[in-house]
């Protein structure tokens, strides 16, 4: 038996829909401006392949609820996203080979510190203070089957007022073409789980805003903003 210097941390998990099976967390990365609007909405150029960074596993948050007000920022701003969860292992495959890593979908918020992100791009630094703190990435339950349509809809409401609205269609990169990139940089094993980017329309949240979100034919996201 393992002689621990303190107690191991919690395994980071999220709920697998209608069964009473956890799935645990490897690592989470992300896609940046993988929807064309919203590479135009960050000054982006709707050529380049998709690029990645990633949070912690221990940033995930299942079950919605309250989500504290991070500290150091006075600019977090919502990003909807589909999450794929990945069930197998591969490196440098091919999309169709790909798509028969992923496990299932969730739907997924990348909170984003605007201001650290902003300030660290300007200065060539990497984002981890803007993109990686806690608790930056609520989700919903794991559904297993196939993807949703092309025409089915992300969106993200706060306070009841629609922000971001888009389709799964308007992705630049498909999931299977963003399994496939991400393989070729690291070798992705069960328990990885990629955000695929996020439409236009990401804004700010302040203390006590209800953020409501979904993508139809997966599943909806809700949760508040604490002080």
């Amino acid at each position: 038996m393992a002689n621990y210097a303190f107690p191991p941390f919690p395994q980071a998990i999220v709920p697998i829909a209608g069964t009473d099976t956890l799935f645990p967390i490897r690592r989470v990365l992300c896609v940046g401006r993988n929807y064309a609007a919203h590479r135009r909405e960050m000054g982006g150029d709707e050529r380049d392949p998709p690029f990645f960074f990633a949070k912690p596993a221990d940033a995930v948050v299942s079950g919605g609820g309250a989500i504290p007000y991070p500290t150091a920022t006075e600019e977090l701003h919502h990003e909807i996203e589909l999450v794929i969860a990945i069930g197998g292992e591969g490196i440098e495959v091919s999309a169709d080979a790909a798509s028969r890593l992923i496990y299932g979908y969730a739907v997924g918020v990348d909170l984003t510190r605007r201001d650290l992100q902003s300030q660290a791009k300007a200065k060539g630094q990497p984002w981890e203070a803007g993109k990686g703190f806690d608790r930056s990435a609520p989700i919903s339950p794991l559904h297993r089957g196939h993807p949703p349509s092309p025409d089915a809809r992300i969106w993200l409401a706060v306070n009841g007022e629609v922000r971001q609205a888009g389709a799964i269609g308007d992705m630049i990169w498909s999931p299977a073409e963003i399994v496939a990139q991400a393989s070729r940089l690291w070798g992705l094993a069960a328990g990885d789980l990629i955000f695929t980017g996020t439409p236009e329309g990401v804004g700010p949240l302040s203390r006590g805003d209800k953020v409501t979100s979904g993508v139809d034919g997966v599943d909806e996201l809700a949760f508040t903003i604490g002080g």
